[in-house]
């Protein structure tokens, strides 16, 4: 702060430094004869005037005489009194006195008045971005966190503290949040993702394990979600998977503005994942029965986490089922495939279905799964390995399963 009122003082000098000399540099002139020449022509242009005056008729003689008269009178006094009249400051250095004063004095009022002082402090300059400090939003999250205790069934609320630990760099307490969100709220493919990438943070930034899961399950309720695309292209371009990462990607490009910060950000993040795959990829092509699904049919995907990689034999044989949201557990279709086969398409149907009377056709909302069974055996045993959607619509299509979760 002291440097800046050290700057100004200098500038103002400065502007005073071109504003007194002109006005304190004395004119040169000639006393006594000088001044009574210059009052005698300036009262014969007086007399001319007068003259042209009573000539034209405005002005009239007795009128003409009395002006004349008075006009003589002063001239004889200013003559008289021009050289014993004492010194006087001229008008050049009165104007230099008041621009010395005035000009600073003027200029500190202007910046008191449109100008902002507390941004010289710096506790100011460091909450002028949002207007409020770090420590007013810490008490703020913290206030919004004892209210959470106090009513720990507010789904939104619990979303709206993991954002704001998640703004404060607070992953754990974010993570956290955003759990008791989940459980408490209907499927939301964006509070999954938010989730997800607070539990990476969290986690030293890896997305494997839970995080995936968790944005698989986003995907499957919403595909088009922007931010579990992208995170799932993360996923895939960790585990060289730079196709797969392209693919993620190159949805996103259909969804936001094409001249959005966003759009290049994405765009450069494929050519650096083209780079790596050696060269450009062409667009994958969707497996034909996964693309649509008649109305009582649900289709998609079906992968395994990486990390189960090394504990799965290729000939283990791979259930992916439907069943009820309510109701018995027993799936309504199911399908065979092998670990070797995947990543792999898959559709369910009614002509999958497990038993009379139980089509898939027949609910509204169902939940998609998919189990590695040790045994070969549909029935869930201790040491298999499975992945589960949310609950979704009978006739869903880009329904993405991932098994990365023991059965115990």
């Amino acid at each position: 702060m002291t440097a800046f009122w050290v700057v100004a003082v200098v500038l103002a000098a400065g502007a005073l430094a071109f504003v007194l000399p002109p006005l304190l540099r004395t004119r040169r002139s000639t006393p006594g004869a000088a001044a009574d020449a210059t009052n005698v022509a300036i009262y014969r242009d007086q007399l001319r005037e007068m003259d042209a005056d009573l000539a034209a008729g405005t002005l009239a003689h007795d009128q003409y005489d009395d002006a004349r008269r008075e006009l003589e009178a002063r001239l004889l006094d200013d003559v008289r009194g021009a050289g014993s009249a004492p010194r006087m400051a001229t008008p050049g250095t009165i104007a230099a006195i008041f621009a010395g004063i005035a000009i600073p004095f003027a200029s500190i009022l202007l910046y008191l008045a449109v100008g902002n002082p507390g941004a010289l402090l710096p506790q100011a300059s460091q909450a002028e971005g949002h207007g409020v400090s770090r420590s007013q939003i810490e008490s703020m999250v913290e206030r919004l966190a004892e209210r959470m205790k106090e009513n720990p069934d507010d789904a939104t609320g619990w979303a709206m503290l993991g954002r704001s630990y998640a703004v404060l760099n607070r992953f754990p307490e974010a993570a956290a949040a955003y759990a008791n969100a989940v459980k408490r709220s209907p499927p939301d493919a964006q509070l999954l993702a938010d989730y997800a990438d607070a539990l990476a943070m969290a986690q030293d930034r890896r997305l494997q394990g839970e995080p995936e899961r968790l944005i698989a399950q986003a995907l499957t309720i919403d595909p088009r979600n922007v931010k579990a695309l992208a995170l799932a292209g993360t996923v895939a371009f960790e585990n060289k998977d730079f196709k797969g990462a392209i693919a993620h990607w190159r949805k996103i490009l259909e969804i936001v503005p094409p001249d959005s910060d966003m759009a290049d950000s994405i765009r450069d993040s494929i050519g650096d994942a083209e780079k790596l795959a050696g060269g450009p990829v062409k667009p994958q092509q969707a497996p034909a029965r996964a693309a649509a699904s008649a109305p009582g049919a649900v289709s998609g995907t079906v992968r395994l986490a990486p990390a189960l990689a090394a504990r799965v034999a290729p000939s283990d044989t791979v259930f992916v089922f439907a069943r009820a949201v309510e109701g018995p557990r027993v799936p309504l279709a199911v399908t065979r495939k092998q670990v070797r086969e995947l990543p792999a398409a898959f559709t369910l149907d009614d002509t999958m279905a497990m038993g009379a009377g139980m089509k898939l056709s027949d609910h509204n909302r169902v939940i998609v799964g998919a189990r590695i069974s040790k045994s070969g055996t549909p029935m869930p045993q201790p040491g298999d390995f499975e992945g589960l959607s949310a609950p979704v619509t009978v006739g869903a299509t880009g329904i993405v399963l991932v098994i990365g979760n023991e059965v115990r």
